[in-house]
């Protein structure tokens, strides 16, 4: 599957997703993802759909209890006041959806007050509603997190610890074993490239073997929003890659049609969730009280390479975030070790 091909069933994936559960809405939701289509991505999309469906779901339990789902009107709407609003943020706390169970984080409230807000502008906008009622609601107070990440100091280094765990296969189970031989060059690449350049997961399983780069010691990847960028990895990252990919280019298994870089036993392009899988299974040998994914594997290479420089706009840089302040919320905080260095080497006079 071409890389092309791989984004596009991503992306036909969301839309069918997506229209399944417009269509159990009320008529005019379809409306809304209509006018929002051209400025989102079909990813974005379908989250704001999921998030309209729980609202939806809430006004049938809690609010007009009488009224199915494609029976509330914009009259309903224009009747809810902010005190409904606050109201569905506590609901969020713990509500039940299809059956399921489902607790909201703060980040998840308010990105679904970020939905309803951007839901009724829209109406409101058309002159469908009267007022943009949600943007009246504050938005939950997100309480910084510890970052998680594979410590590389102390008495355990995590990060040797992991790649020692892929090479050898110490602390596996017998039956996770019997894989090992087979997918061990595999892994430690995919693990030595989340730790040496941050890549995302999604960046990582849309890897082509033509994305490589061996002169330069560079990929290129598809970023958020469709963009392209190159990723650059240093000798470490190189002589893990070049093993690997001796193996793949020689793999008589896949098909001629198969571009992908990382593959799966089936000799098809890897999955999101077996690359979760397998990066769960090498953590939870070498820090089993961390919940290691890959993103925070790529949250230890942020980490690591910010106390490295101190250059925040490098380390945005090499993330792909479009917003500096993204990168500092999450890296400027664990700036002592920058600070005790700093300090050290300060003078109070230039000489």
């Amino acid at each position: 599957m071409s890389k092309k091909n791989f984004f596009e069933e991503r992306e036909i994936s969301c839309i069918n997703r997506l229209d399944a559960i417009v269509d159990t809405l009320p008529y005019y939701v379809r409306d809304f993802f209509v006018g929002v289509e051209l400025r989102t991505s079909p990813l974005t999309s379908l989250n704001y759909a999921y998030d309209l469906r729980v609202f939806f779901d809430f006004l049938t339990k809690k609010i007009f209890k009488n009224k199915p789902i494609d029976g509330i009107e914009f009259d309903d709407l224009a009747k809810l006041c902010a005190s409904d609003f606050e109201y569905y943020l506590s609901y969020l706390s713990n509500y039940t959806i299809n059956g399921k169970q489902e607790r909201c984080t703060e980040t998840g409230k308010a990105r679904k007050l970020s939905t309803l807000r951007a839901f009724y502008k829209y109406f409101f906008n058309k002159n469908a509603l009267p007022a943009n009622t949600p943007s009246k609601v504050m938005m939950p107070k997100i309480h910084e997190k510890e970052i998680i990440r594979l410590d590389s100091n102390g008495k355990v280094n995590e990060i040797s610890g992991i790649l020692h765990t892929v090479e050898t296969g110490a602390g596996l189970t017998g039956k996770q074993l019997r894989f090992h031989n087979a997918t061990k060059i595999r892994d430690c690449v995919i693990i030595t490239l989340f730790l040496g350049t941050g890549v995302r997961i999604s960046e990582l399983v849309g890897l082509n073997i033509d994305d490589v780069d061996f002169n330069t010691n560079s990929f290129v990847v598809t970023r958020k929003g469709g963009n392209r960028s190159v990723l650059y990895f240093n000798d470490e990252v190189a002589s893990a890659l070049h093993d690997y990919y001796d193996v793949r280019i020689n793999n008589k298994q896949a098909s001629n049609d198969e571009k992908a870089l990382f593959l799966s036993l089936q000799d098809k392009r890897i999955s999101t969730r077996a690359v979760q899988d397998l990066v769960k299974k090498y953590a939870k040998i070498v820090s089993p009280l961390k919940k290691i994914t890959p993103h925070k594997l790529r949250s230890t290479f942020g980490t690591n390479l910010y106390k490295q420089t101190g250059d925040i706009y490098a380390v945005a840089a090499c993330l792909g975030h479009k917003d500096v302040n993204t990168t500092k919320k999450h890296y400027a905080a664990i700036t002592d070790d920058i600070k005790q260095k700093v300090s050290k080497g300060y003078s109070l006079t230039d000489k």
